[in-house]
């Protein structure tokens, strides 16, 4: 996420990118928002509308275009 919203100072950790950004409801998404995922937060998404993320689900695994409709969806923000 930080490579993608390049020229944005955004932490490393999907907790702190969470407190660094301001809230956006799921009505409001627009491409480029951050979704956060996880009770603590630990991963974060990309959403490119349509109902979809951009997820890189851990290392080894390719980055892959998925559904939202998580059920540990915590919120989304905007850098």
């Amino acid at each position: 996420m930080m490579a993608a919203w390049a020229g944005v100072s955004l932490p490393h950790n999907s907790g702190m990118q969470y407190s660094a950004t301001r809230r956006v409801s799921r009505d409001q998404l627009q491409p480029g928002d951050l979704l956060f995922f996880g009770s603590p937060i630990h991963h974060v998404g990309m959403y490119i509308g349509n109902g979809q993320m951009v997820d890189a689900p851990r290392t080894g695994l390719n980055v892959r275009v998925v559904s939202t409709d998580r059920s540990n969806y915590v919120g989304a923000g905007r850098p």
